[in-house]
């Protein structure tokens, strides 16, 4: 039987918010695989390196050419015939790098029922029927917008900001305020959901403004970021100072001048992630991602549901509509990950301070291991799963094992490890990182969405 280790060649796509040339990551771990036939162009920007099954950019297997889905669908043993039957044949994540030059459009991916409608009736915007929860792991430090601030702070900014208050209307403002009054943390279900009404009819106010009457006020608005410094925004609310607010306000219109993302921002958590830090963002959820490179995992899909800050085709009715209006701090986004308890270090490992850390989402289609290897011949041996794994080094250099096969492992190296393999994973530099996806139904709940 065929050792199910197998070194992917993984494609980059090149998107206008990518990084440039040699400071993309994510070009440059694509450029990593030597018979990837793929040269960094310098003035090209390159946004996502993609590592899976999904049809819009499939990975292949080195020595073969082959397709991952192809060699998946073939033999059934590589991902388990129980993962391999409930999600299709195919992998049931979507393994990414990203470089963020600039910002993502703002958006939101569609639970599976949406999902479904939405493939059906525009298949050329929506392109396949799956949901998309997705974590996100900072690899450098990284800044974004990801859902909707607590109440007081929106409150606080329509109060504040004179721009913001006319575009959303005058009545819309006092209808949201008189709304939520005393009822902003209120843990009732009955105020939650008419907590949440509120914030839809406020924020639909907004998005549905006409374009030459959002850029008129958006003069007004970037001229105050420039005069006003720390006093801008009422000195700002408890997550963002003014002065922060006022520099992210210039940087964004910079990129899309007169944009309605501009307003956006005073509803959503402006969250900034060191490395290492993640986020979690279940299906309805709304974000924009503005700079950093990251890690991120997804359930295989590429719908995307768009309303800002893009040139891209834009669906309001179907974003306002959609999203889930859950309001809460950034920490109650952020996530704890925990030592992965299912790997065992060497000597060397175990005395350099070695670590396996598990970010572990509540949803059935993926979880990540984060390891680092100091020093060399530090070693880690990973305990097989009923599952698939694939796994990409970010730093340093090192080998990977199962059984008797041994690969060399540099930065930007991709590998599959196929189910009930025992994998090693062995450093010869002085810090040998990796991340590994990986997908293990048992013992794992359904993200919000899921079928």
């Amino acid at each position: 039987m065929q050792v199910p280790l197998i070194q992917l060649q993984c494609g980059v796509n090149s998107y206008d918010w990518g990084k440039v040339g040699k400071d993309s990551a994510a070009a440059k771990y694509a450029a990593a695989t030597e018979t990837n036939q793929f040269s960094i162009e310098n003035e090209k920007p390159y946004a996502e390196l993609w590592m899976g099954t999904h049809s819009s950019l499939p990975s292949k297997d080195v020595e073969t050419q082959r397709s991952l889905l192809d060699l998946v669908q073939d033999n059934k043993a590589l991902m388990s015939t129980q993962i391999s039957d409930k999600f299709g044949e195919k992998l049931p994540f979507l393994f990414k790098v990203l470089s963020i030059r600039k910002a993502l459009s703002i958006q939101a991916h569609p639970n599976k029922k949406l999902a479904e409608r939405l493939h059906a009736k525009d298949p050329k915007n929506y392109p396949d029927d799956n949901h998309k929860p997705e974590m996100t792991i900072a690899v450098t430090p990284f800044d974004g917008l990801c859902g909707f601030r607590p109440l007081k702070e929106i409150s606080h900014f329509l109060s504040t900001v004179p721009a913001l208050r006319n575009l959303v209307g005058a009545e819309s403002a006092k209808e949201f305020e008189a709304s939520i009054s005393g009822r902003e943390t209120s843990t009732s279900a009955e105020d939650a959901q008419r907590n949440k009404q509120a914030l839809q009819s406020a924020f639909s106010a907004l998005m549905t403004k006409d374009k030459s009457t959002i850029a008129a006020a958006a003069k007004e608005l970037v001229s105050s970021a420039k005069q006003d410094g720390e006093e801008f925004a009422g000195g700002g609310g408890p997550s963002n100072g003014g002065k922060e607010l006022a520099d992210l306000v210039v940087r964004l219109n910079s990129q899309f001048e007169g944009d309605v993302g501009l307003f956006v921002l005073f509803f959503l958590n402006y969250v900034k992630l060191e490395i290492g830090e993640a986020m979690f963002l279940k299906a309805d959820d709304i974000h924009a991602y503005l700079s950093g490179d990251i890690i991120e995992c997804m359930a295989s899909s590429d719908n995307v549901v768009r309303a800002g800050f893009t040139p891209k085709f834009q669906d309001i009715p179907t974003l306002t509509s959609m999203l889930t209006y859950s309001y809460a701090p950034i920490s109650e986004q952020k996530m704890n990950p925990v030592d992965y308890p299912y790997v065992t270090f060497n000597r060397t490992a175990y005395s350099s301070s070695s670590s396996a850390i598990l970010y572990d989402p509540p949803i059935e289609e993926f979880s990540v291991v984060k390891t680092e290897l100091n020093g060399e011949k530090a070693k880690a041996t990973f305990e097989a799963i009923e599952g698939p794994s694939v796994i990409i080094c970010t730093s340093g250099s090192g080998t990977i094992s199962i059984g008797p096969k041994t690969k060399n492992v540099k930065a930007g190296y991709v590998f599959f490890v196929g189910a009930t393999a025992e994998c090693v994973l062995e450093s010869d530099s002085e810090t040998f990182t990796t991340f590994k996806a990986f997908c293990e139904l048992s013992g794992k709940e359904t993200a919000n969405g899921a079928s």
